[in-house]
């Protein structure tokens, strides 16, 4: 049993790593695709990646893992590291990818990106 698993179900304040959720060959062929500054395309990194396949419960842990702080929401500055999320291979989004990110997710424009926003984000 892998121990990232063991943790996560016995201890709730564990994070699953994004390689339990997802495969190492979409998350790589996701990023390699945007590797590029000012490449990167929400819709289409969520298809590459698996994530838009996915039941709206494993996008949820999706986002668990990507809230580093745990506050419940992503924010600006933790969506610039998005893709760092994924692999520590992952590049930094720029400003301008950010703040776009940032607007189409945002719906009720507090700023930040909240579990349900995400879900819905990337079931659009």
């Amino acid at each position: 049993m892998r121990l990232s698993f063991f943790l996560f179900s016995f201890c709730p304040t564990a994070k699953m790593a994004m390689q339990d959720l997802l495969k190492a060959d979409d998350i790589k062929k996701a990023l390699d695709t945007f590797k590029a500054a000012d490449s990167f395309d929400h819709k289409k990194f969520f298809e590459l990646v698996g994530l838009k396949a996915m039941s709206a419960e494993n996008v949820k842990k999706v986002f668990r893992v990507l809230d580093v702080d745990a506050s419940g929401f992503i924010e600006e500055d933790e969506l610039k590291f998005v893709l760092k999320g994924f692999s520590k291979d992952g590049r930094d989004l720029t400003d301008k990818e950010t703040k776009a990110f940032l607007a189409a997710a945002d719906k009720d424009g507090d700023g930040k990106i909240g579990i349900d926003e995400f879900e819905a984000i990337v079931h659009q």
